[in-house]
């Protein structure tokens, strides 16, 4: 098999290639994102296209591809909201992704970020750099006995359930489907709207699809306790960003962590340092001293870039061997 990666970075070169010593396939990798500028990069022969999730794999994305030989798409990522799956599946195109990598590195990068923005480490560390070794403004909260809201249970907000009831937090959980296990645990289920009223801190952990864009918008802030804490490690688009500006600024909203950003393709995975950034709302953003971002590592451990590898080039052998693809994306 020859693929052709897009929005390619070292660790994905180095990564992949030792993964491949088992399959030996062509691989090709490009830093560009893919979109319908650059199709025309695919070269004769080349017939898988492993994609990230800035990728963009709309209709026309798509159909350009196929008309250049490739039959399927790998996405190295568990999301699969930047790909058109009616069109993919009019062309008879398989979309396969790596639904579980690690969870444990996104559910520890949330728990990273709630200490570093609730204990101010981010500001501590540079006051130490400075030779100030004052406390005034870096005053936090105990996490336990917090109630932590959690929205959607799958393996990373599972996770994350009970590293929080490890600090001894009444962790609230709103999901579709019930997880048993963690209800045994002491997990709690409720309303979404119970989450919103009754949270001191709110975690976000389920897919980006239309049902849930901007699932935090300035109606459900609203029901929010007033103070509360807001991190989201799963999309960005699950934050309408222009209502949580506001939000900080009224102080409705008491701290940001967040590891996405909706418009973060013209921005992460990318060195902008000597750039002035266009992005208004990101400008805004960054000035609050209550918010902590990172820019979508996550999943950036060794044990995750390992399964992401290994699991995206399985999907693709067995798309060659005609077996089953148990790790394909449908309608």
């Amino acid at each position: 098999m020859n693929i052709l990666f897009y929005s390619a970075q070292p660790y994905d070169i180095k990564y992949f290639t030792t993964a491949n010593e088992k399959y030996q396939y062509q691989l090709r990798f490009l830093e560009y994102p893919l979109n319908t500028d650059n199709t025309a990069l695919v070269k004769p022969g080349e017939n898988v296209v492993c994609a990230f999730v800035n990728d963009h794999l709309d209709a026309p994305v798509l159909h350009q591809l196929y008309d250049k030989g490739i039959r399927l798409i790998a996405l190295r990522a568990a999301g699969f909201n930047n790909v058109d799956l009616k069109t993919a599946a009019a062309l008879n195109m398989p979309v396969v992704r790596v639904p579980a990598y690690s969870p444990h590195a996104v559910a520890e990068h949330a728990v990273a970020l709630l200490l570093g923005l609730n204990r101010k480490i981010y500001k501590a560390y540079n006051r130490i750099r400075d030779n100030n070794f004052t406390l005034n403004g870096l005053e936090g909260f105990d996490l336990y006995g917090k109630t932590v809201g959690v929205i959607g249970t799958g393996n990373i907000g599972a996770i994350f359930c009970r590293i929080m009831m490890g600090f001894g937090c009444k962790v609230l959980a709103y999901d579709m489907y019930k997880n048993e296990a963690l209800e045994n645990a002491g997990v709690e289920y409720v309303p979404l709207d119970t989450v919103f009223e009754r949270s001191d801190i709110i975690s976000l952990h389920c897919p980006l699809t239309p049902e849930t864009k901007h699932l935090i918008n300035a109606i459900t802030i609203a029901k929010m306790k007033r103070g509360v804490f807001l991190l989201n490690t799963s999309r960005g688009g699950l934050i309408d960003t222009k209502a949580v500006v506001e939000a900080l600024k009224n102080c409705h909203i008491g701290a940001l962590a967040i590891d996405v950003y909706e418009q973060e393709e013209n921005l992460f995975f990318h060195d902008l340092s000597g750039e002035i950034i266009q992005d208004d709302v990101w400008s805004r953003l960054i000035t609050f001293p209550n918010v902590v971002i990172t820019s979508h590592q996550g999943f950036f451990t060794h044990e995750a870039l390992t399964q992401i590898a290994e699991t995206t080039l399985h999907n693709i052998a067995c798309f060659e061997k005609g077996e089953a693809l148990v790790n394909q994306v449908k309608i």
